[in-house]
């Protein structure tokens, strides 16, 4: 069953994203011709600070979180509510922590973590704002959120992005696992706030400094702001 918004119930997005789990990360390769490692290294050069102890919530494969230890992180923790996608995490590396949990309620003390990173993750959560408080609760005074997520474009990539987002992508899902995720993802991203409203969102939730740069042509948005 889905949402009349094209949601689907946070136990189906998670019974998804185990689905996909085996053709996750090449359709990441796939659907950003490459690009989404170095954006994932940009949002950890950042967020991340030398020694900081990090959070990487809805951490999926692990990559951003592996992102976050090159870029100096002492200790990183990676949470995802897909036990699935966990287990293609750790298979890259146990210098992390994979921890199964859900972002709307993490296992963590108040002002755990120096610095939080989200990749493609937050436009999952089924309160977005309330996510964006539990996010800061965990973060010390003054730690960093990265957000990398998908956007809409404006101007001239606009209509590509159209084709590629409602045409090609649900396309991929008649052969490939989980063919529910490439119908739920245009609409997720249809229903996502834009830069301007995710910064407010991200103020409201506790967070100041907020600022955000357009990757690839505005197609993906990089907020960072500090815990007020």
């Amino acid at each position: 069953m889905t949402h009349e918004s094209g949601t689907l119930p946070s136990e189906g997005v998670k019974t998804m994203f185990d689905r996909i789990a085996p053709v996750y990360d090449a359709m990441n390769r796939v659907m950003t011709m490459g690009l989404d490692q170095r954006w994932r290294r940009l949002t950890a050069e950042l967020a991340v600070r030398e020694g900081d102890r990090v959070l990487d919530a809805c951490c999926g494969t692990g990559d951003l979180a592996l992102a976050d230890l090159k870029a100096g992180a002492a200790s990183v923790v990676g949470v995802d509510f897909s036990p699935r996608m966990l287990e293609r995490a750790r298979g890259k590396s146990e210098a992390v922590e994979w921890l199964e949990g859900d972002m709307l309620a993490l296992p963590f003390e108040d002002a755990s973590f120096d610095a939080v990173t989200v990749g493609f993750g937050v436009r999952n959560v089924e309160d977005l704002e309330a996510g964006l408080r539990e996010l800061r609760r965990v973060l010390k005074p003054g730690g960093r959120l990265g957000v990398l997520e998908i956007t809409r474009p404006r101007g001239l990539l606009r209509p590509f992005f159209r084709f590629w987002f409602d045409v090609l992508v649900p396309l991929l899902g008649k052969v490939l696992p989980g063919g529910k995720a490439y119908t739920y993802l245009p609409a997720s991203v249809r229903r996502f706030p834009g830069p301007d409203d995710l910064q407010a969102v991200m103020e409201r939730a506790g967070f100041g400094s907020v600022t955000y740069r357009l990757l690839a042509g505005g197609i993906v948005a990089l907020h960072v702001g500090e815990a007020a």
